[in-house]
């Protein structure tokens, strides 16, 4: 499922997005109201945390809130802006700065590995696409903590531009993995286990010689870190990956800034 941010009407999600004219209806005078837009969005991120972004309504929303889906849209005008309002707010979660004392590299492993463990917390967000961002304050905050750090590299704005878009799709596609593991015992109703076990049981009877018909296969697979007790293989072999691909585009990245010095 992908879900394309901004399709709700241009102007009212920007003026959602970043708050425009709130201060002005906070001022005035008389009772609060019992919902905001703040309280709202939590809500919405609560039900897509917990049940996926195909579960999302605005029904759902309200009934989590105890209130009608008709009484949301005072405040948030349709189920577009609703997820754009999510994305943004969700984004806040991540810091705004990292420790560049002990380098540029140090702190691109730390972005990372905190980026892949915010996406696996909302699952949800990775079936936002990326052709069309969001355009929010925490978005923007968010690419600014990375800039911050990409920039003590002393590459040029085109190049960082490229590394930016790098680190973003591995990461997103090393938690997509780990994500869609986790979600398909529910979808399909088979665990990991039994679908592993079904076909490798099936290897042996429909390739005779599997081993003999692709060599590589076997020698790529003939050495393996340990794996943590308790830990799917899966999420342990993209642990894996996710670690080593970091490394190596950490060293793509030193020899770019090497090769940019005069």
């Amino acid at each position: 499922m992908v879900v394309y941010a901004g399709q709700g009407d241009a102007r009212r999600s920007m003026a959602l997005l970043w708050r425009a004219g709130q201060e002005r209806e906070e001022t005035r005078p008389g009772p609060k109201p019992g919902l905001s837009v703040d309280v709202i969005v939590d809500a919405a991120i609560e039900v897509a945390d917990a049940e996926g972004m195909a579960a999302l309504s605005m029904r759902k929303v309200g009934e989590r809130l105890g209130r009608t889906g008709m009484a949301l849209y005072t405040y948030v005008p349709s189920k577009g802006e609703l997820v754009d309002l999510m994305y943004d707010r969700a984004m806040a979660e991540l810091p705004a700065e990292y420790d560049l004392s002990g380098g540029w590299r140090p702190a691109v492993t730390a972005w990372a590995e905190r980026t892949r463990a915010f996406y696996l917390r909302h699952p949800w967000i990775l079936q936002v696409s990326q052709a069309r961002p969001v355009l929010g304050p925490n978005e923007f905050a968010a690419l600014e903590s990375l800039l911050g750090i990409l920039r003590a590299t002393g590459l040029r704005p085109a190049r960082v531009r490229g590394v930016v878009a790098l680190l973003y799709d591995f990461v997103r596609g090393a938690a997509r993995t780990v994500a869609e593991s986790r979600q398909a015992p529910s979808e399909t109703g088979v665990s990991d286990e039994e679908w592993w076990r079904a076909r490798a049981s099936l290897m042996a009877e429909v390739a005779p010689g599997f081993a003999e018909r692709y060599p590589l296969a076997r020698w790529v697979e003939s050495e393996d870190d340990d794996q943590a007790p308790g830990e799917p293989f899966l999420e342990h072999r993209v642990r894996e990956a996710f670690r080593t691909g970091l490394d190596v585009l950490l060293d793509g990245i030193e020899a770019a800034v090497r090769a940019a010095r005069p």
